[in-house]
């Protein structure tokens, strides 16, 4: 292929159509993913979330345990105390002691009772969470399986167009170098403004490729002489005559043949 310098105006058209062409198919590869990367990473975002709460979930269940514990030892510790109490009770010696041990065994009492009370709630909360940590398994395991057979598609598609997609992008570098710079940025700005990234286009039935505007007669004259490089008024466009285009189609669909 000629250097930037050699490029004759007709070149410098043939090898934008064909960066065309290149990036075009790149673009044909990626759409044939369409969003199932996207649909990949947020299935193993749901993923990641359900395993970081199922080990919240699971770490609640332990601290609860720990409280039920906790209040299990309280009522042992209390009930010791009655004992004790009810054994000072038999060796008092005026109505004022007998009443002061009797107020701490109901105190005792009343902290057996809450802590009882306290040992049914958490019991509760136990059955709560457990229910919530099955859904959230079931919603676990389901997620899982959507994820695998959404990554099986992605690694097929993926096995299929990877080779092909990384040779067309060292492609279309080769021809960005042979390209002045200030006609690459050119294109790529205006494919970047373009719905369909389509930056060079071909006359169609007298209009430029996916437009209706009318290009005149003294203007595709112009183009079809390759002398210089013409743009379309309405879209911006870098506008190549259709015989350019057939014969660029053709040498590029050899090479991507090749490539695939």
């Amino acid at each position: 292929m000629a250097k930037k310098a050699e490029l004759s105006v007709e070149d410098r058209l043939r090898a934008l159509y064909d960066l065309q062409l290149i990036d075009s198919r790149v673009d044909e590869i990626r759409n044939i993913r369409g969003e199932l990367p996207l649909e990949v990473r947020d299935l193993e975002d749901e993923v990641e979330g359900l395993n970081t709460r199922l080990e919240k979930l699971n770490v609640g269940l332990s601290l609860i345990d720990d409280d039920i514990k906790s209040k299990k030892n309280l009522i042992e510790e209390a009930k010791a105390l009655i004992r004790k109490y009810a054994e000072q009770q038999k060796n008092v010696r005026n109505n004022r002691e007998f009443n002061s041990i009797t107020k701490e065994i109901e105190y005792q009492d009343l902290e057996i009772e809450l802590a009882e009370k306290h040992i049914k709630e958490f019991r509760a909360q136990i059955e709560q969470k457990k229910e919530i940590i099955a859904e959230t398994k079931e919603r676990l395991k389901e997620r899982q399986t959507h994820l695998k057979h959404k990554k099986s598609e992605l690694n097929a598609i993926l096995a299929e167009t990877e080779k092909e997609e990384t040779a067309l992008i060292k492609k279309s570098q080769e021809y960005k170098e042979t390209i002045d710079q200030r006609l690459v940025n050119a294109y790529q700005r205006i494919r970047a403004n373009v719905k369909n990234g389509l930056a060079v286009v071909a006359i169609e039935r007298g209009a430029s490729g996916g437009s209706f505007f009318t290009i005149p007669p003294q203007v595709q004259v112009e183009i079809a002489s390759r002398k210089k490089i013409i743009t379309d008024e309405h879209s911006g466009r870098i506008l190549v005559d259709a015989e350019l285009a057939e014969e660029e189609k053709a040498k590029m669909e050899k090479m991507f043949a090749k490539l695939g």
